[in-house]
């Protein structure tokens, strides 16, 4: 295919050039080039190539001529295998290169983008980092009596918890799904995590082979896309309609749905988007994914920041029958997003996810155990007083600030 033949050579020649995404973004820039960031993780992703006048700025950038970008020129040999065998022969330097298994995996919310963010600084401008919903840099404190908790524990946290995490952890864990209608969820059902990050990759690793699609929501919070990819699979994106508040199109994720498809993500409440999916929308998609066999992962990471009345439903709740994970932590309820501490629930139909779940449990063995001094602490947080409320009602300052910007907005 043109695309993909076009996003190796284009990595390639990036790659030889020593140009990054920034790079490119502001060469483009200075000859008066309309070239996004966003645009070159498109062509480096083989999702799209460059009409004929970017192509042509492309290669002059790169030193490369138009027909061996674009593909219609026959391929060299790589510059990689040129080094070893140089190498080999005792007269020049082995290089290294990536994994191609990194070829189309991208995290652009801690990319090219902060590569820049940096630079700026370097050079005295005062950056405002908006990339990873980081509350401490804001002036967001974390409860009193969580910080107390965890300082007081630290001596009983010298050494390793077992791999899921600390008894008193997933006790309060699988007491908080039970008030969120979560089916059957047991003590060992439960897994900590340094942040819900490092499970969304776990789960990955443990469930895709080559070429297996997973449908993942557009617009996504980036790491979803990525780690399925570094798993090998294909993530599918299925769209959320801006004219309909953001909502999954569930006409879209069924035409979607394919003989590979082995799971179907929900992001909710949404990020990026701020959309709380309706029970009737979370219905349609427990249909299909009934109807389909479909395993059910879903990231509920924002939902006790839920505003205007708007009540959040754990989707599991509605589906005992399939298998479902469900995604959670204190990085932004608590405003501990440093302390990295997270958690999934497995639910629903388990026998049916048995092979699978052993695979969960080796993965989460050989990474030993998460952060134990933050798994001290969940039990106070999710139990104590829950200062996130004051935050999220009028005179709040997340609601005030998002009363200041969202009109602005419009």
């Amino acid at each position: 295919m043109p695309e993909t033949t076009f996003s190796y050579r284009l990595k390639q020649a990036m790659s030889e050039s020593d140009l990054k995404q920034v790079d490119l973004v502001r060469m483009a820039s200075e000859q008066g080039q309309k070239l996004g960031k966003s645009q070159v993780s498109q062509y480096l992703s083989g999702r799209t190539v460059p009409r004929a006048g970017l192509m042509a700025f492309l290669a002059s950038a790169l030193g490369v001529s138009e027909d061996w970008l674009s593909g219609a020129e026959p391929e060299q040999a790589p510059t990689s295998t040129t080094a070893q065998a140089t190498h080999e022969r005792g007269t020049g330097m082995r290089t290294f290169n990536k994994s191609s298994k990194l070829d189309n995996v991208l995290y652009d919310v801690r990319g090219p983008v902060v590569d820049e963010a940096n630079r700026m600084e370097e050079d005295g401008t005062q950056v405002l980092k908006l990339n990873i919903g980081n509350p401490a840099p804001f002036g967001f404190r974390t409860p009193d009596e969580v910080v107390y908790d965890m300082r007081n524990q630290l001596t009983d946290c010298e050494g390793y918890s077992a791999s899921k995490g600390l008894f008193s952890a997933r006790k309060a864990i699988m007491q908080y799904d039970q008030i969120k209608g979560l089916p059957n969820v047991g003590m060992n059902d439960i897994y900590t995590g340094n942040g819900v990050s490092e499970l969304i990759n776990l789960c990955m690793s443990a469930l895709l082979d080559s070429g297996d699609e997973i449908l993942i929501p557009s617009p996504d919070y980036p790491l979803w896309t990525a780690c399925a990819t570094l798993a090998g699979g294909v993530a599918v994106h299925y769209a959320c309609d801006e004219a309909a508040d953001w909502n999954p199109d569930l006409d879209d994720i069924r035409a979607k749905v394919s003989p590979r498809t082995k799971a179907i993500v929900i992001i909710n409440p949404n990020n990026p988007t701020g959309a709380v999916y309706p029970r009737d929308v979370l219905e349609g998609i427990v249909r299909i994914a009934r109807e389909n066999q479909l395993m059910i992962f879903s990231d509920e990471i924002y939902d006790r920041l839920c505003m205007d009345d708007v009540k959040h439903v754990s989707i599991a709740s509605l589906a005992p029958d399939l298998f479902c994970v469900t995604f959670n932590g204190l990085s932004k309820s608590h405003m501990i997003a440093g302390f990295r501490i997270g958690w999934m629930s497995l639910s629903g139909n388990k026998r049916a996810a048995r092979d699978y779940i052993d695979g969960l449990n080796m993965l989460s063995n050989m990474r030993i155990c998460s952060n134990v001094p933050a798994q001290a602490i969940v039990q106070t947080a999710l139990g104590g007083y829950q200062s996130v409320n004051d935050y999220i009602v009028p005179g709040g300052r997340v609601y005030d600030q998002r009363e200041f910007v969202y009109p602005g907005t419009l």
